[in-house]
């Protein structure tokens, strides 16, 4: 527990880390803002949505705020390199290997609250900078909301969120059917965009080390999962395009690795796969045994 304290104190008292978190959210809200203002008339789909709510741009390795706390982790790790505030974390490796697991601790609430309140900023820039002809889904057409909110509609005696006073409008973008579980692993995946900040922080010993490597890793991993699935013969998750729009923006490598268009393919595999689920596991788990060997290596944090 001291561990811990010692670690929020540390990153609380941090002027980066609230500059960066502003940052984050102003330069969020403001990309949602033009992406929404360009969005052609008619009706916007769920999928669409979440692109405009997690601020998603092409050739970007990953949304803003998975960035944002990837960068708050490798900062975290990297301040603690140059200026050790625990005699401790360069003794024992024991006490080095806690305060690694109190750095994690510490940013995976940080990047989850990071995420929601871009999320809940978005919305309302979205909302606010969509041109008068396009309309979401969601609002008018009760087959567009998702399980969830058709239930809440049902239980509070509504048929769509239409029914609903003009101020809860913003609500659409975020009830469509996927974006609830859609969100939910923009979330996660800022959660572990930090962790991984703080682990390839700590195999370098540098934060812009760390970043760079962060930022390199999507990229690597989406053509390497494309390829892998290509010499198996299995087909791209059916669900994959739906719940995880927001990925690092390089659609060509699909068509050039997997030699088709992602997206949703019949009798694809769930989501839920245990081979796919380890697949996504497997990068951070490899990055936390790594970091953990190396410090057995070392004399220092």
């Amino acid at each position: 527990m001291r561990v811990l304290a010692y670690e929020l104190r540390r990153l609380r008292g941090l002027r980066s880390t609230w500059l960066l978190l502003a940052a984050v959210l102003l330069c969020d809200a403001v990309v949602a803002a033009v992406l929404a203002s360009q969005a052609p008339p008619g009706q916007l789909a769920g999928r669409a949505g979440v692109r405009l709510l997690t601020a998603a741009v092409p050739l970007i390795p990953l949304p803003f705020a998975a960035l944002g706390a990837g960068v708050l982790g490798a900062l975290s790790y990297g301040h603690e390199v140059r200026h050790p505030g625990l005699a401790a974390s360069q003794v024992a490796y024991s006490r080095r290997v806690r305060l690694l697991l109190a750095k994690l601790l510490v940013v995976a609430p940080v990047a989850a609250l990071l995420a929601l309140g871009t999320l809940l900023l978005d919305t309302v820039a979205v909302h606010l900078a969509l041109p008068a002809g396009v309309t979401v889904a969601a609002w008018s057409d009760p087959a567009a909301l998702s399980g969830h909110a058709s239930g809440a509609l049902a239980a509070a005696g509504r048929n769509a969120l239409g029914d609903l006073p003009g101020v809860f409008a913003p609500l659409a973008l975020l009830a469509g059917d996927g974006v609830p579980a859609a969100l939910l692993a923009f979330v996660l995946l800022t959660v572990v965009a930090g962790w991984t900040g703080v682990l390839t922080a700590s195999l370098t010993r540098s934060a812009v080390a760390g970043v760079l490597l962060l930022c390199a890793l999507p990229p690597l991993l989406e053509s390497g999962v494309a390829l892998l699935l290509r010499w198996t013969g299995r087909p791209w998750p059916g669900r994959a395009a739906e719940l995880l729009p927001f990925q690092s923006g390089i659609e060509w490598a699909y068509g050039l690795v997997y030699g088709a268009a992602r997206g949703a393919v019949a009798g694809s595999p769930a989501l839920t796969e245990p081979a796919f689920l380890a697949a996504a596991v497997a990068p951070l788990a490899t990055l936390l045994l790594a970091a953990l060997i190396v410090q057995t290596r070392r004399r220092a944090l």
